[in-house]
């Protein structure tokens, strides 16, 4: 996974760890709207269920193989032939994860109920509480950038870091903390809301009266743990048939994948030391949009549709599908201009230096009381 994928790069080259602006830009969400060709905002349901369509071929191919012809291979060449499996049906099943996030963001096509349905299915079967998430998720988006109200990812000031971050700060240490966020961050943030926003009481996704949601959601929420509830049941039903071994390797190390991939997205996205961060003084909704970054991922960005290079532009209109985004992306970047930030270093050492160099925020020494917040790594 690295550089090689579909990204465009600026006109005018710039360093990755360059800071954007983080001053007011000169130009407003309207200027950046009509930049942007008028097609761009039409959803075809045709063409967003043909994506789809071509991704649940492909799982179903990855699952034939594996179930009808893995048991005749030689032991040796098992233990290539499963891990292969892994990696290729994780990684479609993280694109049908991300169609299921374009539902949630009424991207798949014209028709609320047609996005919602479809969008209730694609995450309930990968375990992903649907209606609970689009809505912590929904807040995210409307402020992000914000210390105050971002709903997840929001950095540490220096003050508040934890006694065990200075014995963390090393190799070794970074090791320990990307294998356990990987695994284990993204069910621990839908049911202990880790690394989310802080409320005056317990927040789960599972819960209905969570204070994360308001009174006109917590149906819906109810609706997304049946939908979890029924695809549990189901994988009950096929441990109890096939065996809990078979289910674990056909679809359990696939999901750890997938949730993997999740975190890794999303941590990427809004963790990078040329970022800032604003408190309420300096806070709006595009400074905070366009305090994001595209990432490359190779021949990934494809199989993730494009989530992964596209993601400034998702930030401000979250509503465009997947197969324009990068057709807008490449449109407002001339007006963006200093503001896009794209960071095309392959992944794998992205994710590493920036672990490493963004562990808390703080305000530049002489910003006269400007509430700008920047990435920082001495302890």
């Amino acid at each position: 996974m690295g550089a090689g994928g579909n990204m465009s790069t600026p006109t005018t080259k710039k360093s990755h760890l360059q800071r954007v602006p983080s001053s007011k830009p000169p130009f407003t969400l309207g200027d950046v709207k009509k930049a942007i060709p008028p097609h761009c905002f039409q959803r075809s349901l045709i063409r967003s269920f043909s994506y789809l369509i071509q991704d649940l071929i492909l799982v179903s191919v990855f699952y034939y193989i594996a179930n009808s012809y893995f048991h005749l291979l030689p032991s040796p060449l098992t233990y290539l032939a499963w891990p292969a499996y892994w990696i290729a049906q994780g990684c479609v099943s993280t694109g049908i994860w991300v169609i299921g996030h374009e539902c949630g963001h009424h991207g798949f096509s014209d028709y609320q109920w047609v996005d919602d349905t479809v969008g209730l299915i694609l995450h309930s079967a990968l375990l992903t509480p649907y209606f609970a998430w689009k809505h912590s998720h929904r807040r995210h988006h409307a402020n992000t950038g914000s210390l105050e109200n971002d709903e997840v990812y929001i950095p540490r000031f220096k003050s508040k870091l934890r006694w065990y971050y200075k014995y963390l700060n090393n190799p070794l240490g970074r090791v320990f903390v990307l294998a356990f966020t990987l695994t284990f961050a993204w069910p621990l943030y839908l049911m202990f809301n880790i690394s989310g926003k802080k409320y005056e009481r317990f927040a789960c996704h599972y819960d209905p009266n969570s204070p994360i949601y308001s009174n006109r959601e917590r149906m819906q929420i109810y609706i997304s743990d049946a939908g979890v509830i029924a695809a549990t049941y189901v994988l009950y039903r096929l441990a109890m048939t096939q065996g809990l071994t078979w289910v674990l390797c056909m679809y359990g190390v696939p999901l750890l994948i997938v949730n993997g991939f999740i975190v890794l997205i999303t941590l990427m996205h809004h963790t990078h030391a040329s970022l800032p961060h604003y408190d309420s003084s300096e806070w709006d909704y595009l400074r905070g949009a366009l305090a994001t970054v595209d990432r490359d991922y190779g021949i990934l960005n494809k199989v993730f549709h494009n989530v992964t290079d596209t993601h400034v532009l998702h930030h401000i209109f979250s509503y465009i599908s997947h197969y324009h985004a990068m057709e807008a992306t490449n449109a407002i970047k001339p007006l963006l201009g200093d503001y896009y930030q794209v960071d095309d270093t392959p992944i794998l050492k992205a994710m590493w230096r920036d672990t490493k160099e963004c562990i808390y925020v703080e305000k530049d020494e002489g910003s006269q009381g400007r509430g700008v917040y920047w990435y920082k790594n001495k302890l």
